[in-house]
């Protein structure tokens, strides 16, 4: 079972989060923890949500028609 750090709303929003930083960490990023044993980054991404060291902000959606990608209507 996974117990869901504060801050993070769903399991989804908490296995993407791991993922991003454990693609991070694969392309070459410094683990924000001590290394205690090589852990496989997947591992390290969890623990430092887990102890609330990996920072990060969850932003509103974006309405139709912000941003880059607008969304075309359909005829």
């Amino acid at each position: 079972m996974i117990k869901l750090p504060p801050g993070v709303d769903s399991k989804f929003r908490y296995v993407l989060l791991a993922a991003k930083r454990a693609r991070q960490l694969q392309g070459g990023s410094s683990p924000l923890l001590p290394p205690v044993t090589p852990k496989k980054p997947t591992r390290v991404a969890r623990e430092e949500l887990e102890q609330r060291v990996l920072k990060f902000e969850i932003l509103p959606p974006e309405s139709e028609g912000e941003g880059t990608g607008e969304k075309r209507k359909r005829k």
